[in-house]
């Protein structure tokens, strides 16, 4: 090679460089479109969007933080956070700036290196649509397109924000805010749209996902997941198609189907996937009487970005009954099965069967448990239809079935992540079971969770005998799954389920946090453990990493999250870290920030009004706390880690209690009222039960009280 070719070669590349240093320093926030995401990999110190790339693989090629030197990784810095409840959003981070919201749907941007706050967004929602949720007032991030922040709210509205100061540029209400929709998930940005979903599948609403204008909030198309009233025209011919596999009169409920979580676009093939939710009600006895698969429940479908038209559709469990959402994450990529290079798409849903799919066809590739199950003996080999245990349908044989897994699934919200260096796949597993019994005479209620079940066999025993057993079955894991071989390679045991998401990265890393609190870095080969650091609450959101100048950061939102720190009640205190401390938590390598210390909080004890209630009273308080109060009040009255614990309550010995419960007294702290589904003589009965439960749990030698709520702490400048 010539001096004159090596001197020519240099200066092409510094010249590069240097335009690549200008058109760096020319963008302003958050200016990404999609070619800046499809070439993702050239500029590995940003995250971009919500799996860093659009195939969410959730893998980083940075290496500086890697597993020979992730034993020196200490805090950088930390925010504390405005709101104490669930904590689940990836921060998005662009030349320098980091971009997350947080709890209630607020956001919020930090200089990526030292902290420093740019700005805030409340969008105000109003607090009492908390009772529309059923798995706590999260949000799961934002989405970032030239010089806009998109957030989705937890009232239904999809908001556009300035990316340079935070204000407000546009907003659209993307659902009927007259019926007790949600959103929770994090936008998807494709080709100039964006894409959202919304919640509520237990709340008598029908799904869908709807794509804005980016720049006008104008809506350019919907695709309903379920079909509507056949009374009326279809929208498509895919609803006209889907109609055919129900019966009865599905669409007096809604039908359910959301699409909360899941959404990918695979810009080589032009295809957008979305996962969709379970049926409202999950009885098929109630929801579709006559069987069906009931399309397009716990699909995936695949759409046209430019129009939602159908492409085609894959459904994981036909006709299901069970909650086995197909919402969790999705993630694409190109695999070598049978000698042959395919396309695949990957998840880990909810019901325990680790999916391949063509994501060219939509057809069935493999699946193979990736956690225990007992609902099915396996896939059929050519179609991925489940082989069902005749058991499992408690809707056709009246009878309890004690499933696993049970509704909180075997892997939920938290993201998995996939390292093409080492091919395997982590999944943040998890093993609890659910008893299953059909509701006699159920109708459904304008306040509560409508399910259709028997709810009262669900709750925990006061027996410390019962309880001991229930706490030992309960077990959480990070398992290293190999997505060709569709086996196992290595796990981690953790203390209990339902912790953090997962990120990998190319310095043979993976890292997840716990519901004890801790977060960790493993071996991304091995499962090797090589770091571990306390966040003071449990880390339960998906971390991610960056660089900034030259240096790698890593972070993580630490914060209870999800359906878990609800209404399991006991199963969650003893599942994790008893406190909830929302905070943002970045680390680099050498950092030398410290969490302050812990303030001891003193016990509360338990000291309820005498009881006077007759047993039947209790009974029926049993039955409504059950159905219309456990979901965020947790089983058994015990609550979690993030509402108020009733047994403890102020009101139980006055009459304040039915201005809270009828009248609303403590909606702006998100308690809507619940008249229109309950009476005085109700709510009467429902006080009665809980003044039952405190008095049964003062008399045990073994109960597990809950933390009195730690102090407030003011929303904080980064540290």
């Amino acid at each position: 090679m010539s001096n004159d070719f090596v001197r020519a070669a240099i200066l092409v590349a510094t010249a590069g460089a240097s335009i690549a240093l200008v058109a760096c320093a020319e963008r302003g926030p958050a200016d990404v479109d999609g070619a800046r995401i499809v070439a993702a990999d050239r500029e590995p110190g940003n995250w971009m969007s919500y799996g860093r790339t659009y195939s969410e693989q959730r893998f980083s090629p940075l290496a500086k933080i890697n597993a020979d030197n992730v034993k020196d990784l200490g805090l950088a810095w930390y925010a504390d956070l405005d709101t104490n409840r669930g904590q689940e959003a990836t921060p998005i981070v662009v030349d320098g700036r980091m971009y997350v919201s947080t709890a209630w749907s607020m956001v919020k941007a930090y200089d990526a290196a030292t902290g420093k706050p740019l700005w805030a967004y409340d969008p105000k929602v109003p607090r009492e649509v908390a009772v529309n949720a059923c798995c706590d007032v999260v949000n799961r991030g934002v989405a970032v397109w030239k010089g806009k922040v998109y957030v989705g709210t937890l009232d239904g509205r999809l908001v556009a924000l300035d990316a340079a100061t935070g204000k407000e540029v546009w907003s659209v209400v993307t659902v009927d805010q007259s019926k007790p929709y949600t959103i929770t998930g994090a936008p998807r940005v494709v080709k100039g749209k964006v894409l959202i979903g919304n919640s509520g599948a237990e709340f008598n609403v029908r799904g869908y996902v709807t794509a804005y204008d980016a720049e006008t909030g104008r809506q350019a198309w919907r695709f309903y997941t379920v079909p509507g009233d056949p009374s009326r025209a279809f929208e498509n011919p895919a609803m006209e198609t889907a109609a055919k596999t129900w019966t009865g009169e599905w669409w007096k409920q809604g039908g359910g189907g959301t699409v909360w979580d899941a959404i990918v676009y695979d810009p080589e093939l032009d295809l957008v996937y979305i996962g969709v939710d379970n049926g409202d009600p999950w009885n098929g006895a109630y929801r579709s009487p006559g069987g069906g698969d009931n399309l397009f429940l716990t699909s995936i479908v695949a759409l046209r970005p430019e129009t939602g038209e159908y492409v085609w559709h894959f459904q994981e469990n036909p006709g299901d009954i069970w909650d086995f959402s197909a919402t969790q994450q999705m993630i694409l990529a190109d695999l070598t099965i049978d000698s042959k290079p395919r396309k695949v798409l990957m998840q880990a849903p909810k019901n325990g069967f680790f999916y391949v799919i063509d994501r060219e066809t939509g057809k069935f590739i493999s699946g193979k448990p990736y956690a225990p199950v007992n609902w099915a003996t396996g896939l059929d080999p050519v179609t991925g239809r489940p082989i069902e245990v005749p058991e499992a349908r408690y809707d056709k044989t009246g009878k309890l079935w004690m499933q696993t897994p049970g509704a909180a699934g075997a892997h939920s919200w938290q993201p998995m992540a996939f390292n093409p260096k080492t091919g395997l796949v982590y999944i943040p597993e998890q093993e609890l079971m659910f008893p299953y019994l059909s509701a006699k005479d159920w109708k459904p209620s304008a306040r509560g969770f409508n399910n259709a079940l028997d709810g009262v066999p669900t709750v925990m025993p006061a027996d410390p005998n019962v309880r001991r057993a229930a706490l030992d079955g309960e077990k959480g894991n990070l398992i290293a799954w190999d997505p060709v071989a569709q086996k196992e390679v290595w796990r981690v045991a953790h203390f209990g389920p339902w912790n953090g998401g997962v990120l990998a990265t190319a310095g043979n890393l993976v890292f997840q946090g716990e519901a004890q609190g801790s977060f960790s870095a493993y071996r991304a080969d091995n499962g090797e453990p090589l770091w571990s650091t306390d966040g003071q609450s449990a880390v339960m959101a998906g971390p991610m990493t960056y660089e900034v100048n030259g240096e790698q950061y890593v972070a993580v939102m630490a914060g209870w999250g999800g359906v878990f720190t609800l209404p399991p009640g006991i199963l969650a205190l003893k599942s994790g870290k008893e406190y909830n401390r929302s905070r943002l938590l970045v680390y680099k390598l050498g950092g030398k920030a410290a969490l302050p210390a812990i303030v001891p909080v003193e016990q509360k004890v338990l000291n309820p009004p005498a009881e006077t209630a007759k047993p039947a009273t209790i009974e029926q308080g049993k039955a409504l706390y059950t159905r219309y109060c456990s979901s965020c009040h947790g089983d058994a009255a015990v609550s979690g880690h993030l509402v108020p614990d009733l047994r403890y309550s102020g009101y139980l010995g006055s009459d304040a209690w039915f201005t809270v419960v009828l009248d609303g007294a403590l909606k702006a702290n998100g308690m809507a009222s619940f008249a229109p589904a309950l009476d005085r003589d109700q709510a009467a009965a429902i006080r009665d039960y809980v003044i039952h439960r405190a008095h049964e749990d003062k008399a045990l030698p073994y109960m597990v009280a809950p933390p009195a709520p730690a102090p407030a702490t003011a929303p904080a400048a980064a540290k």
